[in-house]
């Protein structure tokens, strides 16, 4: 019953012209709504016979009619929308522009789960299942969804660069750190990641304390 009543609910908003959701409703002089453009499409349509008719009813008008804003009209259908995507928790997994997306998905593509830096690629929690299951893609290092994966993988070496040169300030792979800087001062990228947090709040507490 709930179900029925949302879709009479629904389809009371259609447009009875192009039968989707009233876009920029308006409302003739006998009562009627529909969307801007449709009634002004079918009206322009009649100009040359210069009788307008209602679409639904089919009251006849010599003038061309001015046409009204509902108002009313627009704020409930601006509500179904926004309670059709609340309700309907498929719609909400999949990625929109400012979301990663899975790399593995055809189609519409649903939002990513995890980051994976040894695939180089994301995956949402359906295509994440190997690294869950297989022993050799359970040593994959996973990691929060993000736009930026290609950053974190070493261009020379095609490897995830864990380590940091602090003699050349950069993020490096464990190949680099052998190669051409191999006496350089380097350390993983996890304890200077702690050593700037670290810095950054002695610096904060210091200003703090100074004011």
């Amino acid at each position: 019953m709930e179900q029925q009543g949302a879709e009479l609910q629904t389809q009371t908003f259609n447009c009875p012209i192009c039968l989707d959701p009233l876009k920029e409703p308006v409302t003739t002089s006998c009562g009627h709504s529909y969307c801007g453009t449709c009634i002004r499409n079918h009206w322009d349509a009649e100009e040359e016979n210069h009788i307008y008719t209602c679409p639904q009813c089919r009251e006849k008008f010599i003038r061309r009619p001015d046409l009204k804003k509902n108002i009313m009209s627009a704020k409930l259908v601006e509500e179904l929308k926004k309670n059709r995507l609340q309700d309907d928790p498929d719609d909400q997994r999949f990625a929109a522009a400012e979301d990663v997306a899975c790399d593995s998905c055809t189609g519409r593509k649903l939002k990513a789960f995890k980051s994976c830096l040894n695939c180089v690629a994301s995956y949402c929690e359906k295509h994440l299942q190997p690294h869950h299951e297989s022993a050799a893609l359970k040593r994959h290092k996973l990691v929060d969804p993000s736009k930026k994966i290609q950053e974190m993988i070493c261009s020379h070496h095609d490897e995830v660069m864990k380590m940091f040169c602090r003699t050349d300030q950069q993020c490096i792979c464990i190949f680099c750190s052998m190669e051409e800087h191999k006496d350089h001062d380097t350390v993983t990228a996890a304890v200077e990641k702690t050593e700037k947090q670290r810095e950054l709040s002695k610096a904060y507490t210091h200003v703090v304390n100074y004011y």
